[in-house]
């Protein structure tokens, strides 16, 4: 807490006390601007030393008229629950039996602090002198005022002793403040060997259930106090008073160039014990807290702890220190955010573990490994979570037993996870048994598509990064990655899923054409029929996949068989969307390709569209099979419906087509095919141009055999088939007139003159066609004689 803030706390007290009320937009902007700061600034007020009673009761009975009243910003930001009682302000001892209480605003702290006093006479004598110890004392009890080499111990709970500490800097006692700060420290480092002890000795018992509980449901790091932050700061930068007690703030360079204190240990220093007091509360296991507020503070509390720590330079006395509490993070079990079972809604250690890792690794490799793939861990997204440990009265387990979906900070936790994998598989590149253990850590533990699809591009890129040829290792563990994505996106929608199946045939390409043989092998268990046979398969053949992998022809003619027996598979269990694909595939096999046409035909009856069945009709004629393409286009008509009005639909072409495939094929076919013309066509347009170009040419004009059969012979327009064509499109014409009378307004007249027009003409294609037109028309006249305008123009036009 530094003096600008406090005293803006303190004008800001004054200004209310005098005024007597707190105006609402005072709080709104106090809310916005010292949020993140309030609990302390106000702890640091009332925790004055030299505070006189009178003063401490005046700021109490404001503090408590401003927690009352409504717009009263809360300390977590968290407006939804309730939390207990954590200050442990009271006496030891009664927190086992806290009771819950409304939830805490950002004076709850400073109201339970003006409880607190500086009378204790171990307090007085820890900040009063360096030379304060007891070196004949034994450390044997766990409430010791002195540890085993006789240094003061101070026993409170560790954010209000931390408070503590902010407040002697704040009020300008900076020596004082760097005394109680190290009690502070020794303690946390008795209680956390005490705690390893304690574990150790149920050690069995713990593992055999196979769950723990939360031992600190506050945690140190994102607390309202900043306790972790506010002991490293003091350590780091407080240095000896001067005879005035002014401060005299020092570097980092200067402080361990400090001489030896008395409440040092041998070889000790400042910002070595700044630095073993960070890592001891970055790896403490502590419950996520509710709100988003509160997990954002987490978050960006720890990485500023880990700044800090970034700028201190390793030498081997700190080195030493990671090693120690890299191995205490490993072994202290539920204290520990890396022992070896945490809790489900423990707060995840990957940040923290990634700067233990690049820190430790040129150190101590296996040190550094194991740490970090302790910490991939995420319980909170397994699907079987255990609850807490109720057994044992001292662990307080988590106040929400499901609290997942309020995990508002669970994509930065993923981030930061997929972070320090990149980060081990950078690191293990060469190393094929670390890049095995490292993988097997990301398929157990990271369960975002998107993250592994992540790792497995950055594993490709560092892979094929040098000019050299590749690392094979890193690169089957890129592939291994890329076919978990498909595993996990198979059956669910992903939008960059198709970019997810290129990218795997493109890292298998560069594996081997074994890689690809076995993901062609099995395509069924990676992707769909359809990116089987578009993507993977398509890509497998195509010419710069063959130049890429220098293969021969005997290998050439293994891969593709494997590609054309994936596409006639493909066809099989997807035909609509995989029969032409298939049949393109497997053009240059003879074999094949009659496969792949036989369950077009298959499939046509009951699993094909028109569409689909045109689509492939066209593409047959286009490689030089018209009769194929006839009969393929003959059961596309079957599953066609062309009503009167869709003189637009986009199967117009396809059925002028199929009927000019077979005029050209020949009388027969084109008989055959009217039928199912005039089965499923009913728009008038349509069928007078088919009749129109029907009668053009004479079919079956493919071919000079051909020609000599038909003998160059027009077709009848009074004999089948196209009498039935013209006797449909007159009908049409006739249902499609009084359709549109039905609803017909006046600004439609004119264009429904002309389709009488176009009407006319195909009546005269008939040899008694005149008269059925004029008997049409007078029909009309009879029936609508009430549109007298529309008549009238009729008349002008018809007669």
């Amino acid at each position: 807490m530094c003096g600008e803030c406090c005293l803006s706390a303190v004008l800001f007290l004054s200004l209310s006390v005098s005024l007597s009320f707190v105006p609402p937009f005072v709080f709104l902007l106090f809310e916005l601007q010292l949020l993140q700061t309030q609990s302390a600034l106000w702890m640091c007020i009332v925790l004055n030393p030299h505070c006189k009673p009178e003063q401490k009761s005046s700021w109490l009975r404001q503090l408590r008229r401003w927690n009352s009243v409504d717009v009263c910003p809360w300390e977590d930001g968290n407006h939804g629950n309730e939390l207990p009682n954590l200050t442990h302000s009271l006496p030891q001892g009664v927190h086992g039996n806290q009771e819950l209480r409304p939830h805490r605003t950002v004076f709850t702290r400073a109201i339970e602090a003006c409880d607190l006093h500086w009378q204790d006479r171990h307090l007085q004598h820890i900040i009063a002198s360096d030379l304060y110890a007891n070196y004949c004392y034994h450390d044997n009890q766990e409430g010791s005022l002195f540890d085993s080499h006789g240094w003061p111990l101070w026993h409170e709970h560790v954010p209000t002793a931390c408070a503590r500490v902010d407040a002697l800097r704040s009020h300008g006692y900076p020596r004082e403040a760097l005394r109680l700060a190290i009690a502070v420290v020794n303690t946390l480092r008795r209680q956390q060997q005490r705690q390893l002890e304690h574990f150790r000795r149920h050690k069995k018992e713990l593992l055999h259930k196979g769950h723990t509980s939360i031992t600190n449901m506050e945690g140190w790091v994102g607390h309202p106090l900043d306790p972790i932050g506010t002991l490293f700061s003091t350590l780091t930068e407080s240095g000896r008073a001067g005879d005035e007690g002014a401060n005299t703030c020092l570097d980092l360079s200067e402080l361990q160039r400090m001489p030896m204190q008395r409440l040092l240990g041998d070889g000790e220093s400042y910002v070595a014990l700044a630095v073993e007091t960070a890592l001891i509360g970055l790896g403490q296991q502590r419950v996520m807290p509710d709100g988003l507020y509160a997990q954002e503070k987490v978050c960006r509390n720890e990485e500023q702890l880990l700044a800090k720590l970034q700028e201190v330079e390793l030498d081997d006395s700190l080195v030493k220190i990671f090693r120690k509490q890299a191995v205490f993070l490993l072994e202290a079990g539920p204290y520990s955010g890396l022992g070896e079972i945490i809790h489900r809604e423990s707060v995840p250690m990957h940040t923290f573990a990634r700067y233990l890792f690049t820190s430790l690794l040129p150190h101590d490799a296996e040190l550094a490994y194991k740490i970090a793939l302790r910490a991939m861990r995420l319980p909170v997204l397994e699907s079987t979570a255990s609850s807490g440990d109720l057994s044992r009265p001292h662990h307080i387990v988590s106040v929400v037993p499901n609290r997942y979906p309020r995990w508002f900070t669970l994509s930065h936790i993923e981030s930061q996870q997929c972070e320090l994998a990149s980060t081990m598989l950078t690191a293990a590149k060469g190393d094929s048994r670390r890049l095995e253990t490292v993988l097997e850590s990301i398929q157990k533990n990271i369960h975002s598509s998107s993250h592994i699809f992540k790792l497995a591009q950055d594993a490709f890129k560092i892979a094929t990064l040098m000019d050299s040829l590749p690392d094979i290792t890193l690169l089957k563990v890129s592939l291994e990655l890329g076919l978990q994505v498909m595993r996990i996106t198979l059956s669910t929608l992903n939008w960059r899923r198709r970019e997810m199946v290129r990218w795997l045939v493109t890292c298998a390409t560069e594996v081997g054409v074994y890689a690809l043989d076995s993901i062609m092998q099995s395509w069924f268990t990676l992707f769909t029929p359809t990116e089987a046979t578009s993507i993977v398969a398509t890509t497998v053949m195509s010419n710069s996949t063959i130049v890429r992998l220098h293969l021969d022809c005997h290998q050439q003619e293994n891969l593709a068989s494997s590609a054309r027996t994936l596409a006639l598979q493909c066809a099989m269990k997807d035909p609509q969307n995989c029969a032409l694909s298939a049949l393109t595939l497997c053009e240059k096999d003879h074999i094949a390709f009659e496969t792949a046409y036989q369950i077009v035909l298959d499939a046509a009856a009951t699993g094909m569209s028109y569409t689909q069945l045109f689509t492939i009709a066209r593409y047959m004629e286009h490689r030089g099979y018209p009769m194929r393409a006839y009969k393929l286009a003959t059961l596309a008509m079957a599953h066609l419906n062309l009503s009167y009005n869709q003189d637009t639909h986009p199967a117009i072409n396809d059925v002028l087509w199929a009927c000019a495939l077979s005029h050209s094929l020949g009388k027969n076919e084109l008989a055959a095919v009217i039928p199912l013309v005039v089965k499923s066509v009913k728009c008038a347009t349509v069928l007078s141009d088919i009749l129109r170009r029907c009668t053009l040419t004479t079919p079956g004009m493919v071919s000079a055999l051909q020609s000599r059969r038909n003998s160059g012979k027009l077709m009848s327009l009074d004999k089948a088939p196209l009498r039935q064509l013209l006797d449909a499109t007159i009908g049409a014409y006739i249902n499609t007139t009084h359709s549109r009378l039905t609803h017909i307004s006046p600004r439609h007249y004119s264009e429904f003159i002309e389709f009488l027009g176009k009407a006319r003409e195909t009546f005269m294609m008939a040899h008694d066609g005149h008269i059925q037109f004029t008997q049409f028309i007078d029909n009309l006249k009879q029936i609508y004689k009430g549109k007298k305008k529309l008549m009238m123009l009729v008349r002008e036009r018809f007669g």
